[in-house]
This record gives C-alpha cells, structure tokens and sequence, in this order.
C-alpha cells in the first residue's frame, strides 16, 4: 500500500517583519546588525519600499519633522533639505536597504493576512495574501514584528459632505492623488487645516489660478527653515557621521524645549506664535480668526511649513484662508454656512487618515482572537497577554522615528537576552490588571480620537505607560535592563519536558 506524501512543512523564520516602511527597514536593519543568525523576512503588501513616502505622491509631500532626527540614528543625512520632499526621503530609505544588505529580506506583494499563536509550539502561523496574483501562503514565526504604520493605506478619511455628486468637477484626496490631475490655471479648494492642507496649499498656488485653504477650525502654523544652517557647519568641520550626531541632539534637544514650553506655558506660546504669524502675514490679515485656534499649542501637533511658504502665499494672493462650515457641494463649488459660496474647479480633501492598528490584524492566541481595547501596550511595543508580537509606533509630539529606534534596539537585545537563556516565549503581563487605564495615545487630534475605542489601552504606571519623551525613553529602552517583573518567559522545550 503506498503512503501519501504529508505536505511540506512551511517555512520557519526567527522573525516576521510586517511592512516595508520607514518603520519596517529600521527593524530589518537592527535584526541584520545586532543579531546576524537570526532568520528574519520583511513582508510587504506593496510592489515598493518606501511607506508613506512611496504611497503619497500629492504635490509637495514632504517631512514635517527634520530629517536630522527624523532619519536613523546610524545613517547620517546628508541632503542640504532638512525638511526634505518624498523622493529625497525614498531614496535614503533605499540607500539604507543597499547599504546594509536587506533586499534579499523583504518580499513584496505580500500582505499578512492573520497571525495566529500556538503557545504548545511556540510560534506564530503567518498567514500571507500574494497581492499580484491572489494566492495564498503560509510561514511559521518565533516573533511577529507590526511595522505597518497606523493608518489604512487603501483608504483615507473624508467626511460625508451634502451635495457631493453636484459638483462638476474632480473631488481628490490626497492619499490617491491622480496622476492626470491637472489643476494648473484652476481654481482651487483645499479642505482641511492639518499637515496635508499647509503642504498642498503652498505647492499647488505656484500654477493654480488661486488655492483657497478651507478649514473648520485654526491649526498652530509654524515657519521652520528648509535648510539648516548650523547642520551644514557642523558637517563641514566635523565631517558627516560627527556632525550629523550634534546636529541630531541640538535637534532633540529643540524639540523637547519647544513642547515642554508649550505645556507648560500654553498662553505665553500661544502668544509667541500668534507674533510669528502675524509678521509673516499681509497687514490687516485676520490671524485670530485662521490661525489662533481655541485649543492650546501641542494639544494638537504644530504644523510645520518650511520658510513660511504657506505664508509666502498668502502674502503673494495665490492663496487665501476660509474658516467656515460646508453645508453643501453645489455645481460650481461649496456653498458655507456663511452663506457663501466659494467657487472652484477642483477641490482637494485633506481631511485626514484612517487610523488602523497593526496594519488591520486581528491577532489569535489559542485559538481566541485579541480584543485589542482589552489590552494594555507594554513599553509602547508589546501587548498584554499576547507573547512574541512587538509593534512599532512612534512619536505624536516629535520625529516618529526617534522612537522607532529606541524601539528596535529594546526588540534586539530582548530576542539576546531570551536566545542566551534558552527562552522561547515572552508575555507581558500586568501584576495589576485593574489598573486604571487611558488610550493609548492620548492625542487630541480627530484622527486618533476617532479610532479611540479599537486601539490598547495605556496604563498609570511604567512600564505600561506609553512615553512620548525622548529622554525618559532614552533610560527605558536603551539603559534598562530587558528584565522585568512584569514581562513573563518561558520556554516550550522545559514545559514538554515537564509534561513527558
């Protein structure tokens, strides 16, 4: 009688890397440098490298934080552009998979679909969706690594606005910017207040026949220099890796001043940038009404425009400021509450993102799927009571990646730290579940408030605070021991011994 072949045994990695973003090739770059034997693969749903800065092609994307800090801490920029547009951004991110030997790691068009935990084997069955032909795979990993951002990247946000259909011409959204789009000698609305609207406003005013930035509600408005001056001399005597290091904590250490002034003195710095405002803007301007909004600064992120561009424009009439309320799209453009209607060709929706955790998965744990609110987030990179599945998510007050590498390097030396004791699995697990709790990021901005309810939570204490402080995560993740009270190993091979 002749047997049936068993199929073969899927893959096994150390790692699963989730997304190859800004996020996802920082993670890929500490597993190759700080544990070279471990087996890791990147998986990307996307044909491309790149995230965000592959994904958004809108004009004039660009940073809104410095690419001094912005950018890895081992990988000096070198470009003049301190805030630095999308291709600027993507090649250094390329640069970096070159130069450190990462594109035999990441395989695209693959997009992890469900991840499930089996604690008797120790490992995460992966399942993955082949995006150029639909078919479907399976690998096995010790850990599963979430790079994949905080956002839906197939859909952006955009309110229900009355009377859309009657409008004549094209509605866009900036996530899914047309490549024929062609706007040039047109009339146009931007809708929105946030990074997305001061970065389109100024680009599209160099060929539009006028750019009308639409918004609700003010948004704090900072001019920042395109180019640092100080970085370029710092570079020029120090040479790239030195200089970039002092540029970095000059940077740092700018940013932490900035938001510590704004917390604590939330008039004084309303003040000062209501002043800055309005030198930069026509006499006469009504500032109070379109850029002093009825929140403090840093309630919600400062917005940064590089050499006051969005005020350039204002100043040159290319573009103006309208806050007011939509009651409806009409043929020729949106009619306000105001009663007035503002005419246009094309009309932008910079109305924000989608916020989605773990780029949409829904985690399994025996066979029992996650609740995400129901945890608490460990150090702002693990789950409660869910083993071996880091995350990356950085900063909302300072540069994302700041904590993107304190991060990776906290995963690298928690996986040396589990390979040198014989451990195979690792829990968080509160010694205090009924602490009290709050969201996860405590942001008042309205994309995050509204994904409140499918986000973790955050706890009252450390380490299950999720710290938006350089410094204080300087000490957790980098000087602190991988150890602690509250974080569980085990390994699989004791308890079949046991067992046996």
């Amino acid at each position: 009688m002749s047997s049936v072949p068993s199929p073969a045994a899927p893959e096994h990695l150390d790692v699963v890397v989730v997304g190859a973003g800004i996020s996802g090739i920082g993670a890929a770059r500490y597993l190759r440098t700080e544990l070279p034997r471990t087996s890791f693969a990147v998986l990307e749903a996307r044909a491309a490298s790149g995230g965000t800065w592959d994904l958004f092609t809108y004009p004039g994307i660009r940073s809104d934080s410095d690419l001094h800090t912005f950018g890895y801490e081992f990988k000096p920029w070198r470009d003049r552009q301190s805030i630095a547009d999308a291709p600027r951004i993507l090649d250094y991110l390329r640069e970096t998979i070159t130069e450190n030997g990462l594109d035999a790691h990441i395989r695209f068009q693959r997009k992890v679909v469900g991840v499930s935990w089996s604690s008797a084997d120790a490992r995460w069955t992966v399942d993955v969706e082949h995006t150029d032909t639909g078919e479907r795979s399976t690998l096995t990993a010790g850990w599963v690594f979430v790079a994949g951002g905080y956002y839906r990247y197939d859909e952006g946000f955009t309110p229900h606005f009355e009377g859309r259909e009657r409008f004549r011409g094209p509605v866009v959204h900036p996530q899914h910017w047309p490549a024929d789009l062609e706007y040039a000698g047109k009339r146009v609305v931007v809708i929105g207040s946030g990074a997305t609207a001061v970065t389109l406003v100024p680009a599209m005013a160099r060929t539009a026949a006028h750019v009308t930035m639409l918004q609700r509600t003010p948004t704090y408005v900072l001019p920042v220099p395109r180019e640092d001056k100080i970085a370029a001399a710092l570079r020029r005597w120090f040479g790239d890796e030195r200089g970039y290091a002092l540029t970095r904590r000059k940077n740092i250490a700018q940013q932490r001043l900035i938001y510590r002034f704004c917390q604590k003195h939330p008039q004084a710095a309303r003040k000062l940038i209501r002043r800055i405002n309005a030198r930069m803007l026509p006499e006469g301007f009504a500032v109070d009404e379109h850029f002093n909004p009825p929140y403090d600064p840093w309630d919600q992120r400062l917005c940064a425009v590089p050499d006051g561009d969005l005020f350039r424009a204002i100043r040159e009439g290319t573009a103006d400021v309208v806050t007011d309320r939509i009651v409806t799209f009409t043929e020729n453009g949106v009619l306000l509450e105001s009663g007035r209607e503002l005419e246009a060709d094309v009309v932008v929706t910079a109305t924000g993102l989608n916020v989605q955790a773990f780029g949409g998965l829904r985690p399994v744990v025996d066979g029992r799927e996650v609740e995400l609110s129901e945890t608490l987030a460990y150090k702002g990179m693990m789950l409660s009571g869910v083993p071996n599945l880091a995350f990356a998510i950085g900063y909302t007050n300072s540069s994302w990646t700041l904590k993107i590498g304190l991060l990776c390097e906290h995963f690298t030396r928690l996986l040396r730290h589990m390979d040198e004791h014989g451990y195979d699995t690792c829990t968080p697990e509160p010694s205090d579940p009924g602490m009290p709790t709050r969201p996860f990021l405590d942001f008042a901005a309205g994309y995050i408030q509204r994904a409140v309810d499918v986000l973790p939570r955050q706890g009252d204490r450390m380490p299950w605070l999720t710290s938006m402080d350089y410094a204080d995560d300087v000490k957790l993740l980098r000087a602190d021991s991988v150890v602690d009270p509250e974080l569980a190993f085990s390994s699989s091979r004791a308890r079949a011994t046991v067992a046996a």
